[in-house]
């Protein structure tokens, strides 16, 4: 049973005094990884490793084809001025070949998992002798998780998955016990600048997790192009995250006064503080002409723009 600590309750420095002394600890004298995205909940489990063990904790970026766009460089560069040093492991093909004609939500979740954590990250550990994963699971995933609402790929003990048996290294979760607002408040006191801290959340599959159907490099790329269009648009919003979704049917539109069978992109703004529940952003019709009118000229093959109106619950946050 995870014991939650309320933002309210939470003593930040407390916090982080109680978990470096645990991941100090765990580690001991070895080796331990953890895979940056540039989340907030990555980015912040990043700071209190390499607070608790310095050295003798190795950053990777993996580069699974799936992030934004220029994300691993941006991303790099950002710790690189903190002083932290991130290598990037280019993955591109391993995913895409996993993610291969599947379009199930779970399967596609469980491809990632099986490719990032047996895969991937088991063969850089094994280069490593590192005996811990250093990984920044929040209560949010382990709830939606249990609850069957979706499977998060970071989520294995509460599951009956012993990590060490399943990949050969153990699994340290410091965040588990807060949600996205206590975490964004530790990440300010460990140093992170407010651009990473208050960064919108962002999904564990990454932008997989915004393609309907199955998840090609075309059809990543063109979700890629759409949400660097949203990003853009609603940046200056106080919502707590938004994102572009591309459908897996092609619906009917005109072009230059023919037909034209094309993509569709759904749009999505919300307003939550913890990710439990969330409402649609009331966007005003002008916005909504703006994001429609530059998707559609940014992104080839789109014919079709939508808003989604429906809170948490009955939707999630994320489509898949």
């Amino acid at each position: 049973m995870i014991t939650e600590i309320p933002v309210q309750h939470l003593d930040v420095e407390k916090f982080i005094e109680e978990k470096v002394a645990e991941i100090r600890k765990a580690v001991g004298s070895g080796t331990a990884i953890n895979a940056l995205s540039g989340g907030v909940d990555s980015s912040a489990v990043t700071m209190l490793g390499h607070r608790a063990i310095g050295r003798q904790l190795r950053t990777v970026f993996v580069d699974n084809g799936l992030m934004r766009q220029d994300e691993p460089e941006q991303v790099v560069g950002l710790f690189a001025a903190l002083g932290v040093p991130v290598e990037i492991v280019d993955a591109r093909q391993e995913f895409f070949d996993a993610l291969k004609a599947i379009t199930d939500p779970e399967a596609k979740r469980e491809a990632i998992t099986q490719t990032f954590y047996r895969h991937v990250f088991g063969r850089i550990v094994r280069e490593s002798r590192a005996k811990c994963l250093l990984q920044g699971t929040i209560l949010t995933d382990v709830d939606e998780t249990v609850a069957g609402i979706k499977r998060q790929h970071n989520v294995f003990e509460q599951l009956g998955i012993d990590p060490q048996a399943a990949f050969g290294y153990r699994i340290i979760e410091p965040l588990i016990q807060l949600r996205k607002d206590g975490v964004r408040r530790v990440g300010e006191a460990l140093g992170l600048p407010a651009e990473l801290f208050e960064r919108i959340p962002f999904p564990g599959p990454a932008l997989s997790a915004r393609v309907i159907g199955e998840v090609t490099p075309q059809r990543i790329e063109t979700v890629r192009k759409a949400t660097v269009v949203v990003e853009q648009m609603l940046r200056g919003t106080d919502a707590f995250q938004y994102m572009a979704i591309l459908h897996e049917d092609r619906v009917t539109g005109m072009r230059d006064g023919r037909r034209d069978f094309g993509q569709q992109i759904e749009v999505r703004c919300w307003q939550s503080t913890d990710a439990r529940t969330a409402k649609p952003t009331r966007l005003t019709f002008d916005v909504l002409e703006a994001l429609a009118a530059g998707i559609l000229d940014a992104v080839p093959g789109v014919v079709s723009v939508t808003y989604n109106i429906t809170p948490k619950p009955p939707s999630t946050i994320e489509a898949v």
